[in-house]
């Protein structure tokens, strides 16, 4: 039996929840259904790899939204179930179990699934952090566990580290780039971070190349470098990003690649389905215009937004201001816009003290920063950004003189 909805939405993440959530806020009052892989309700991914780790916040409290809520509202939570083809002629999904969904609107909001490491299979004791039940079975196995190795020194591999080094572990991490957050800071924030790390006793390792992971009996027991050293550790976790989940679409003839390319309202080329978050490569007002994917609940939850809108009649376009954080031990990064093809960087404030910013620019025009224990600066920094303003390199160095006098003495580009 071939059951239909007005609007089916495949991913129960942010994008997803949030689509549903706008849907009724605008009072949409078609049928809703949210197919999602995994069997919990719509929960918080940034604190995966943060507070839930940590055991600072249970579960329950990384809900969006409680059970009630969506009954409330009549929106349909297909959860454990998986989308593996889209017949966007019949306007039609099929699930794994075989089941076939019909929908008269497709929002597609699957994010994306670890990137593995090449040629390893699984192994006890390898890990990686995108999904509740991933960070369960880490947890399960920190008892036994005194050595780990995190592999990659992004974001989430250095939240990771932090957290398990407040649990006393022994903490190395291995990057292949020359620093840190190579793809989305600059030197002035990795080198920070860097040294915040060893501080705390991790072992932070620069342009590593891996030749394997180390295994006995289906168990991980280290990494052999490409140099021939080889470093024990009783646990990997694996944070060297994500694949975009949009097989089905590209199937379906949906064009992208490395993601599914949408338009300024998050349509793709299918008719009747729309992309929107990690696995959504939209192009972007702040880049320039440039096609790009951002993994962050900020574009996950504006894209959802807008297509809410869409889809009741509103002719919205993308543009909202890229914005994401990170938390490890006492520090609050936020970072606000992109800084995507800068040539110049200032840094406002001395790192040593823990409390700076560093603000990129092209073409003498502010186009993101990033800012350490500094919320002023993130908050004056966004109208910058959005205002096109070009301000004077030796100004903006001034850490005593608040950035919003800056904006209101300067005169915005065209």
């Amino acid at each position: 039996m071939t059951i239909g909805y007005d609007i089916v939405i495949v991913g129960a993440g942010h994008g997803g929840a949030q689509a549903a959530i706008a849907l009724r806020q605008q009072k949409f009052e078609g049928t809703i259904a949210v197919i999602g892989e995994e069997p919990e309700l719509p929960y918080e991914r940034p604190p995966l790899s943060k507070e839930y780790l940590a055991k600072e916040k249970g579960f329950e409290r990384i809900l969006i939204r409680p059970a009630d809520f969506w009954h409330d509202r009549a929106i349909t939570m297909r959860l454990g179930e998986r989308v593996v083809a889209v017949d966007p002629d019949a306007h039609a999904l099929r699930c794994a179990d075989g089941q076939s969904v019909r929908y008269g609107t497709l929002i597609w909001a699957t994010g994306g699934h670890p990137r593995r490491m090449p040629d390893v299979g699984i192994l006890a004791g390898l890990h990686h952090v995108r999904t509740r039940a991933d960070v369960d079975q880490l947890e399960a196995e920190l008892g036994g566990t005194q050595r780990v190795i995190v592999i990659g020194g992004g974001y989430i591999g250095l939240e990771a580290a932090a957290v398990l080094t407040k649990f006393g572990k022994s903490i190395t991490v291995l990057e292949a780039q020359d620093r840190v957050l190579a793809r989305v800071a600059g030197e002035p924030l990795s080198r920070f971070f860097e040294a915040e790390h060893r501080s705390h006793g991790v072992d932070i390792r620069l342009g590593v190349s891996i030749e394997s992971i180390e295994a006995r009996d289906g168990r991980v027991t280290g990494v052999r470098l490409a140099t021939g050293e080889t470093l024990t550790a009783q646990m990997i976790i694996v944070g060297i990003g994500i694949v975009p989940a949009v097989e089905p679409l590209l199937a379906a003839g949906a064009a992208g690649g490395n993601g599914v390319t949408v338009d300024a309202q998050c349509r793709t080329n299918l008719p009747g389905i729309f992309a929107i978050g990690d696995c959504a490569a939209h192009p972007n007002d702040f880049a320039d215009g440039a096609l790009l994917r951002l993994e962050s609940v900020q574009n996950a939850t504006d894209q959802a937004t807008l297509v809410a809108k869409t889809i009741m009649g509103q002719a919205p376009r993308y543009d909202a201001v890229p914005w994401f954080w990170s938390n490890q031990y006492d520090i609050k990064l936020q970072t606000v816009g992109l800084s995507i093809g800068h040539d110049a960087t200032v840094v406002r404030g001395d790192p040593a003290t823990r409390s700076f910013s560093v603000v990129y620019l092209k073409q003498g025009r502010v186009i993101a920063l990033d800012c350490v224990n500094m919320t002023k600066d993130y908050v004056q920094g966004r109208a910058l950004i959005t205002s096109r303003i070009a301000l004077d390199l030796d100004a903006i160095a001034r850490a005593d003189v608040p950035l919003k006098e800056l904006a209101a003495a300067a005169t915005p580009q065209l």
